[in-house]
């Protein structure tokens, strides 16, 4: 954790390494997930409507409870982690203060909206598949920005409160 605090790790190489290769991750979960997403349905209020409530044209059949039950076990725990490891690595970026919330805010806030927007539209009502769309394209959006915010962090130098300029130690600190 220091390191980050202090943006020691521009000068740790395994540290930014491992948050290198973490970002390679999360890029490539990004881009899977809207794959997935294109793949069984599209930002078409019809599309979503369709596959979470069948559609017999198609021979599509409503998503059960069980399966919704399954999905949504795994998507919370593990959208929860990755949001918390993501939102953590923002908070030592030197971005303004009201940017960072933002971004946790909309970040967590979408990835409920798209979660909950599954279980509204098949047991509600359609009209939720709008909630649906609307929390995908805003996980979307805010996994793409802090991808290339902690990714420009981690191969910039930028200042930070324990130091100075960029790269020069300040010693008037105390």
């Amino acid at each position: 954790m220091r390191f980050v605090v202090t943006a020691e790790w521009k000068e740790n190489h395994l540290l930014r390494l491992i948050l290198a290769a973490f970002l390679v991750y999360v890029c490539i979960f990004w881009v899977t997930n809207a794959l997935l997403y294109f793949a069984r349905m599209g930002l078409s209020y019809d599309s979503v409507v369709a596959h979470y409530q069948g559609d017999a044209a198609r021979f599509l059949t409503p998503r059960s409870y069980l399966v919704l039950l399954e999905i949504s076990h795994a998507h919370l725990f593990a959208m929860g982690i990755l949001l918390l490891t993501m939102t953590h690595l923002i908070l030592f970026v030197p971005i303004r203060v009201q940017t960072k919330a933002a971004l946790i805010i909309a970040s967590f806030g979408s990835a409920l909206l798209d979660e909950a927007g599954s279980w509204l539209v098949r047991f509600v009502h359609p009209g939720f598949a709008y909630v649906k769309i609307l929390g995908f394209v805003g996980l979307e959006v805010t996994l793409g920005l802090m991808i290339a915010i902690v990714g420009y962090a981690v191969w910039s130098t930028p200042p930070n409160a324990y130091r100075g300029q960029a790269g020069t130690q300040s010693r008037s600190a105390g």
